[in-house]
């Protein structure tokens, strides 16, 4: 299904695709290549297609954050790279109005054999920046990066994070009209991720238009306005996060019943450090009726109390972050969740950054089964996670009654004698 261009003013418009995709060709040798090239000797060709897009049209306003969902090789990259005209289109026609400045997959825009200041100058010189506006720029650049003296280093001997963060400093330091970011912030640290968080909210409140491929949906929800689901090459979903993102999950848990994944914890002795410009979870500890949950204490339906203390360690210098807590069936579906900053809980630290908070779940409303819970660490403003650890424990619920399903709704009968009015 293509999305449809919706009219706007020329003006209200930074991205245009009209009837654009993308096919890829497969050679069964290298000649056949050249053969496809010239239509006289194209019948000898040897080769197969893939659609990599197929033609769709999609209209992005000034000043909206786009975020792209979609299982890994639905599409999405191909769709930012054609934005980005780092691909040309098979079909159809890319306008982009104003100025764009793009992070896609690791290993583009920078020369490996360049030193950082070298592509620092060269990448914001293709941006359209002067050498003079570079050299005004360019402490502010460095500076963001945290790589250091490596600045003048060949970049083929960068680690993903330092590249990722040179590249981002100078992606989002030409104050660009446009910004795509491609998954590329996943391999960054906890403090940079926060770093450029903050720097894409700021481009956001400044009327950029942003597009932002990400896998996890938590910051797409909170991010972005408008959600895209990309899956086989075309667009099944453009609505708000909040109607795209349910579905998508639902068809992730249609697609695999495997839980998640376990994130292991560091080792003890790093845990005892106070982490600098970033924070960890130190414990988790799950409670029902005020014992640790195995087969002789399970959990009552309607009468337990389930309780989650996490503990954390989190850099002073930094606001104190968000805490969130899930419960989600062995399957991996989400029953709930609850994020302190959403409910404006205020968390409070010792002096080295250290605090506790915990929650409570009473008359548990959950029937029979076994449950997940998941312990999640966010920036104060639900933003970016700087650690996860899902499932970080479990618990199992008894019940008396013959009920079924996940969850017992609060509800109420009512019996209508004969003759009566339904609302009598």
């Amino acid at each position: 299904m293509c999305s449809e261009t919706t009219r706007y003013r020329d003006d209200e418009v930074a991205i245009l695709l009209a009837g654009v995709g993308k096919t890829f060709y497969r050679y069964e040798r290298p000649i056949d290549r050249l053969l496809l090239q010239f239509k006289a000797l194209s019948g000898h060709a040897r080769f197969d297609t893939i659609s990599g897009l197929k033609p769709l049209d999609l209209t992005i306003r000034r000043g909206e954050v786009v975020g792209l969902v979609g299982r890994n090789g639905a599409g999405k990259s191909t769709l930012l790279q054609l934005v980005c005209n780092t691909l040309s289109p098979s079909s159809g026609e890319v306008t982009v109005n104003g100025k764009i400045a793009a992070l896609l997959e690791l290993g583009s825009g920078f020369n490996p054999e360049f030193t950082g200041r070298e592509n620092v100058y060269m990448s914001a010189a293709i941006a359209g920046l002067s050498r003079r506006q570079v050299q005004e720029k360019f402490e502010e650049i460095h500076a963001f990066s945290g790589i250091g003296d490596f600045i003048d280093q060949p970049v083929k001997t960068y680690s993903s994070g330092m590249y990722v963060r040179l590249a981002f400093a100078v992606a989002t330091s030409v104050e660009p009209d446009i910004l795509v970011v491609d998954e590329a912030l996943s391999v960054g640290d906890g403090a940079f991720a926060r770093k450029s968080f903050d720097r894409i909210m700021a481009l956001r409140d400044s009327g950029a238009t942003i597009l932002f491929c990400s896998h996890s949906l938590y910051q797409v929800e909170n991010l972005c306005d408008r959600a895209l689901w990309v899956e086989g090459g075309e667009i099944l979903a453009d609505d708000s996060p909040s109607i795209v993102i349910p579905r998508y999950e639902q068809f992730l848990l249609g697609e695999s019943k495997q839980s998640h994944g376990v994130r292991e914890s560091a080792a003890e002795e790093q845990r005892r450090v106070t982490p600098e410009g970033s924070a960890r979870l130190l414990a988790t500890t799950i409670l029902v009726d005020g014992k640790a949950p195995d087969a002789r204490y399970p959990a009552i339906s309607g009468e337990s109390t389930l309780e989650v203390e996490i503990r954390f360690a989190s850099d002073p210098a930094l606001a104190c972050p968000g805490v969130a807590v899930t419960i989600s069936t062995p399957s991996g579906q989400i029953v709930t969740s609850s994020g302190s900053w959403e409910e404006g809980v205020s968390l409070a630290r010792e002096a080295n950054g250290e605090g506790r908070l915990s929650i409570c779940f009473p008359e548990l409303a959950l029937l029979k089964g076994e449950y997940h819970v998941g312990a999640y660490l966010f920036c104060e403003r639900g933003l970016h996670s700087y650690e996860w650890v899902d499932p970080v424990g479990g618990f199992h619920v008894t019940q008396d009654s013959v009920a079924r399903g996940v969850v017992r709704l609060p509800h109420r009968w009512q019996a209508h004698t004969p003759g009566s009015t339904p609302n009598g």
